[in-house]
């Protein structure tokens, strides 16, 4: 199998990070992660964060950051991401009410083609992050093939998350191939539980990177899982996107419960590296 480029979303380390950054960079990087995508800068600037990547050989491929950092913030804010050194920037929830069938939608379609444009311009690639409620319809189609069939190709690009599109009773791997040569960065995350298609069952984040209280699914038994702990089969992810030319795999993990954060980043790690990344 391809040597994929194997990250970590550091949201699945958000408590730590909040804690020490620097040591928490140092553990990503001891655990077997050398690339990593943040969410939320946790106080620090640009050039704080990229002496401490650089410290343990670190780098930055992606950001996941709303859209109203850069057009409040103009030049200064991609300044910042091009002094991460990352390479994307991905839009990490936007709301339903403002996709296809809603009345916000080409106000949407605006904002997101002039974002990929501004994106281009400093030398980065604009991503979606989906969540399961893109995978609801209008007009019959899913809500997040709107969003690629009406912004031009290259100025946004899939980021998928594979629990999500998983959740909401898709395919990962049909939508890896339908988007082929447009998913350079997957995200891989796993998950259990009783229901697809069941509705919320995440919390979302602030540009801080802290989390607000997750939409409950208690009934439906939904957990996330390290990777290879769950229900996903990514043996078989991975090897749709080695041909589809995924060059980047982002562990992530939204939640621990009653698990270390840093044990579950390493089995997922080990996880993938059993497979042979």
């Amino acid at each position: 199998m391809k040597k994929f480029k194997v990250g970590i979303q550091l949201y699945s380390l958000r408590d730590e990070m909040a804690k020490d950054v620097d040591a928490t960079l140092a553990k990503v990087k001891e655990i077997g992660y050398d690339y990593v995508e943040f969410a939320g800068y946790f106080g620090k600037s640009a050039e704080e964060l990229r002496a401490i990547l650089d410290k343990y050989g670190l780098e930055c491929i992606a950001v996941h950051q709303a859209a109203d950092f850069y057009v409040e913030g103009g030049q200064k804010a991609f300044d910042f991401i091009k002094t991460l050194g990352a390479k994307y920037s991905a839009i990490p929830w936007y709301e339903k009410e403002k996709l296809a069938g809603s009345s916000e939608w080409e106000n949407t379609v605006a904002l997101f083609t002039k974002l990929g444009e501004d994106m281009k311009a400093n030398g980065l690639q604009l991503l979606y992050h989906n969540h399961d409620f893109e995978f609801n319809t209008h007009e019959g189609k899913y809500l997040i093939d709107h969003i690629y069939d009406r912004i031009p190709d290259g100025l946004i690009n899939p980021e998928f998350d594979t629990c999500w599109i998983k959740y909401a009773g898709e395919d990962p791997i049909k939508y890896i191939e339908k988007y082929a040569g447009r998913v350079t960065v997957l995200h891989l995350k796993d998950f259990v539980c009783k229901y697809y298609a069941a509705g919320p069952a995440y919390a979302l984040i602030d540009s801080d990177g802290n989390a607000s209280e997750p939409v409950s699914k208690a009934d439906n038994e939904f957990k996330f899982k390290p990777c290879g702990h769950g229900v996903q089969d990514f043996k078989s992810i991975l090897e749709a996107a080695e041909k589809c030319g995924t060059e980047y795999v982002i562990v992530e993990q939204d939640a621990w419960y009653d698990e270390c954060p840093f044990e579950c980043a390493k089995k997922s790690r080990e996880h993938l590296a059993s497979l042979g990344i």
